[in-house]
C-alpha cells in the first residue's frame, strides 16, 4: 500500500512540474524562430488580466542570453497604487527546439509555465502574440511602447478568432 502512495505522489509531482508545459489545442507555435532577433526589450501592448500582473503600467519584458543556453528575463512594470516599480526575474528553455516559438519560462523555482509565441512579426521580430497553458493567457509585445490601430486590430481579430475572450483584454498603459 505504501508504495502505491509514493508512486502516486511521484506521478502527482511529475504532473505539476510539467503540467504547465501544453498549450491552447487550436494553437500553433511558430516555425523558423530566430531567438537571436527576439532577444531584448518588448513593450506589453496587451494582455489578459493575472495577479502577478494586476495593477501594472508600463510592463516591459527584457530578453538577453543564459550562459547556460536558456534565455534570462526580466518583466517589469510600474504599481500605480504603489507609486513603486516591479520586477521578477526568470529563466525560459526551448521545449521542442531552437526553431520554434516554444519556451517553458520559470519564474518560481522548478516550476514551469509554456511561453507560446502564435504569431510574429518575422521580418522585423517587431510584434508577437504570446500565450501560456491555457486561454487565460495572453498577451501582446512590441519593439515600441505603442502600435497602429492597424495592428492593435489585428491582434484583437486573430485572438478572436483562436476563442480569447478580448472581452477581457487590458490595453497596457505606457505613459
Amino acid at each position: 500500500m505504501k508504495t502505491g502512495i509514493k508512486v502516486l505522489n511521484i506521478i502527482m509531482v511529475f504532473a505539476m512540474l510539467t503540467g504547465c508545459l501544453g498549450y491552447p489545442e487550436n494553437i500553433t507555435p511558430v516555425d523558423q524562430f530566430e531567438l537571436k532577433n527576439y532577444l531584448g526589450k518588448w513593450y506589453e501592448i496587451a494582455r489578459l488580466d493575472h495577479s502577478f500582473e494586476r495593477g501594472l503600467t508600463r510592463v516591459t519584458a527584457e530578453y538577453s542570453m543564459r550562459e547556460d543556453g536558456g534565455v534570462d528575463v526580466i518583466n517589469r512594470g510600474y504599481d500605480v497604487k504603489k507609486n513603486e516599480w516591479k520586477q521578477a526575474r526568470g529563466k525560459a528553455y526551448f521545449v521542442r527546439d531552437e526553431n520554434t516559438g516554444y519556451l517553458k519560462v520559470s519564474f518560481f523555482g522548478p516550476f514551469y509555465g509554456s511561453y507560446v509565441i502564435f504569431e510574429l512579426d518575422r521580418q522585423g521580430y517587431q510584434y508577437a502574440f504570446i500565450t501560456g497553458p491555457n486561454k487565460s493567457y495572453l498577451w501582446f509585445l512590441a519593439r515600441k511602447a505603442s502600435v497602429d490601430d492597424a495592428l492593435l486590430q489585428r491582434f484583437y481579430q486573430v485572438t478572436q478568432d483562436l476563442m480569447y475572450d478580448t472581452d477581457e483584454i487590458i490595453i497596457v498603459g505606457h505613459q
